[in-house]
């Protein structure tokens, strides 16, 4: 199978799994679960629970087990940009091509699906079929992605952002390790986690390709269009934050891209061919259209 089958297979695999998980009798609050249905359900890369199903079959784990931790990480990823997209953070109108959650809905709607998502995500990694101390592991180490060291922490540094100028490519590597590499820290070592092995290699592959994701995301802000995207671009350039292509140029950026999937590739050494299809992905995150 090519790249784009296994992705294609991975989202159908995902999708069902979240469709059942956010069938009718999931709560009696109907328009929540609609909009939790909205934020999930909609067109989307499902790239983290990819990732976290090809690092957990290095290890043998179980596919069904792999699945569900990924579509737990999903929840925690879709609540992340159902809170994003609000007035109070980035205002945004369109999310994968379809209105935001607080457009579909309303307000309150979209901050309880968020609220919502998140605490499922943990729900549904207290409830796989795995070792206690596995299970514990993986809830403390998504709590720790999504937290005030990982995501919101993130997402707090890039909202201080919009009222200073940034100068220094340090900072905005932090923000984005955080913001958005934190998540991908988490796919990659779960698979680790989940086979009772060390996540340090898969975590140090997560770094590179999490900042190469960010690069590519400023470059395709530049050069999309909100058609192809799905979702607004040249944000950060309209709220003044600067962006890698603002402070490398887009020659550098692109090149700085390329490197780190080199260091990716590198850190998957140990794996053997059993990589390979992680090795594509990391091609993949700087060659995309969207």
């Amino acid at each position: 199978m090519s790249l784009e089958e296994k992705l294609q297979a991975s989202i159908r695999q995902t999708d069902a799994l979240l469709d059942r998980l956010l069938g009718p009798a999931a709560t009696p609050a109907v328009r929540l679960i609609e909009a939790m249905r909205h934020a999930t359900l909609g067109p989307g890369k499902r790239l983290r629970p990819f990732l976290l199903a090809q690092s957990a079959a290095l290890f043998d784990v179980p596919e069904d087990v792999a699945l569900a931790t990924g579509a737990a990480l999903e929840c925690m990823h879709c609540y992340s940009l159902v809170h994003d997209d609000l007035p109070a953070m980035d205002n945004d109108d369109l999310r994968r091509g379809r209105p935001t959650v607080h457009r579909a809905f309303d307000e309150a709607t979209a901050i309880l699906t968020g609220d919502a998502l998140q605490t499922f995500a943990f729900e549904i990694l207290a409830g796989l079929n795995v070792a206690a101390g596995i299970r514990v592991k993986l809830i403390s180490e998504l709590a720790k992605a999504s937290g005030m060291a990982g995501m919101a922490g993130g997402q707090m540094l890039d909202i201080s952002a919009e009222t200073r100028v940034i100068s220094d490519v340090s900072e905005i590597v932090l923000i984005q390790s955080l913001k958005t590499g934190a998540l991908f820290r988490f796919a990659c070592g779960a698979g680790a986690i989940l086979g009772d092995s060390d996540p340090s290699p898969l975590r140090q592959y997560a770094d590179h390709i999490g900042l190469a994701f960010q690069i590519a995301d400023d470059i395709l802000d530049v050069e999309s269009t909100p058609e192809t995207l799905g979702k607004a671009t040249q944000k950060d350039s309209g709220k003044g934050k600067a962006t890698f292509v603002d402070l490398w140029g887009m020659a550098d950026a692109r090149r700085k891209a390329d490197e780190l999937v080199l260091s990716a590739i590198a850190a998957l050494d140990g794996y053997g061919p059993h990589a390979d299809t992680l090795r594509e992905v990391a091609r993949f995150i700087v060659s995309r259209r969207k």
